[in-house]
């Protein structure tokens, strides 16, 4: 079939929206509708060229929600009509990672999917011939996409899609860093650097797990002003001298639980020397630039802190994603501050210059 989508051609260069072809779902896999997605920072960031595994020409978008059209052989969770919600990071259910609660980071696909390519090592996106690359095995900045099983997330029909891409990346990693991976205790303290969709998520997922602070830190106010709305007792206005205001505010010790959201190396640092002496836990959810390296004192370790990182928020997708978008149908989360922007394909560059410039958070897709 032809759809219309957003190619990546050269790094640095804008998408060109263009028709391309797409062949129909193999054994395993899935065709699927997109209703709408979210222009995330990890697909600015492979446009741009600082990734180091990225690769061109290819489709990119991960953070997608549609309606499943056609399913290949052997497909049994999904079928026609459903609403699923993209999972870069899938679920088999089956390797050693799914089976153990530690993790997330599924092996069944990975290695394929890391170069572009479907389970079988093919692609079902082509122009004139020449094949174009899957992106993180998603490809959601398309009418149409064909993706694994064991990357669609089934959820409830009552959930609107335009708000339910948001669970497909940036708000599940935010939620689940505090409910998955850092397992926040309720009564702690808790400080989240950055007030971004991840951000945001993280200080609502403190706030489910029932923290008695979360101080939200960010360089933006209005930024803040949303961090309040998720549930953010405290906001700090970030820079060199966060560490000692969040020490001076802890009588000293530091937080339970802090959350690094930005990606800045020089903040992960800060999220570190802010965790308390004797149990603090630092988690790192931001994508740092390639060839960056995170600088520790090491008497931060030796006195007690921890560092642990977070992909996806530690979320089981398949399993997980439902349950998240469930919490925000019974009323626990609020995701429409979080749409900042509804765009139409051909405005996806837009959305890239909208991130760039700090204006407002998500930036959605509606394919109409």
């Amino acid at each position: 079939m032809r759809i219309r989508a957003a190619v990546l051609e050269e790094f640095g260069a804008p998408l060109a929206v263009q028709e391309l072809e797409l062949t129909e779902p193999r054994r395993g896999e899935v065709l699927v509708r997109l209703v709408a997605c979210g222009v995330c920072h990890t697909d600015l960031y492979a446009a741009s060229g600082a990734d180091p595994s990225g690769y061109a020409p290819t489709v990119l978008g991960h953070e997608g929600a549609g309606v499943v059209e056609r399913v290949g052989e052997d497909v049994s969770s999904v079928a026609p009509g459903d609403h699923v919600v993209t999972l870069f990071s899938p679920q088999c259910r089956e390797c050693a990672h799914c089976r153990d609660p530690r993790t997330n980071l599924c092996l069944a696909i990975r290695e394929q999917q890391n170069l572009g390519f479907l389970p079988d090592g093919t692609t079902r996106l082509s122009r004139d011939g020449e094949p174009i690359r899957h992106f993180m095995g998603t490809s959601t900045f398309a009418e149409y996409t064909v993706i694994p099983e064991i990357a669609l997330a089934k959820v409830s029909p009552e959930a609107p899609l335009d708000r339910a891409c948001l669970f497909a990346c940036g708000l599940s990693t935010g939620l689940g860093a505090a409910i998955n991976t850092a397992k926040v205790e309720p009564g702690s303290t808790c400080v989240v650097f950055g007030a971004g969709m991840v951000g945001l998520g993280a200080v609502a997922g403190c706030r489910l797990q029932g923290a008695e602070r979360i101080i939200a830190i960010d360089l933006s106010n209005a930024r803040l002003e949303l961090a309040e709305g998720q549930g953010a007792t405290e906001t700090l206005l970030g820079g060199p001298d966060a560490v000692q205001e969040v020490l001076d505010r802890t009588n000293g010790f530091g937080a339970d639980y802090t959350f690094e959201a930005t990606g800045s190396v020089a903040v992960m640092r800060q999220a570190v020397e802010s965790a308390r002496m004797g149990w603090g836990l630092a988690t790192m959810c931001g994508v740092a630039g390639k060839g960056e390296t995170l600088e520790i004192v090491p008497r931060f370790l030796i006195t007690g802190r921890r560092v642990a990182g977070s992909s996806f928020g530690g979320v089981k997708g398949r399993d997980q994603v439902p349950q998240l978008v469930e919490r925000w149908l019974a009323g626990d989360l609020d995701v429409e501050p979080f749409v900042s922007h509804r765009i139409t394909l051909d405005e996806v560059n837009r959305g890239f210059e909208l991130m760039e410039a700090q204006d407002g958070i998500r930036s959605v897709i509606d394919f109409g």
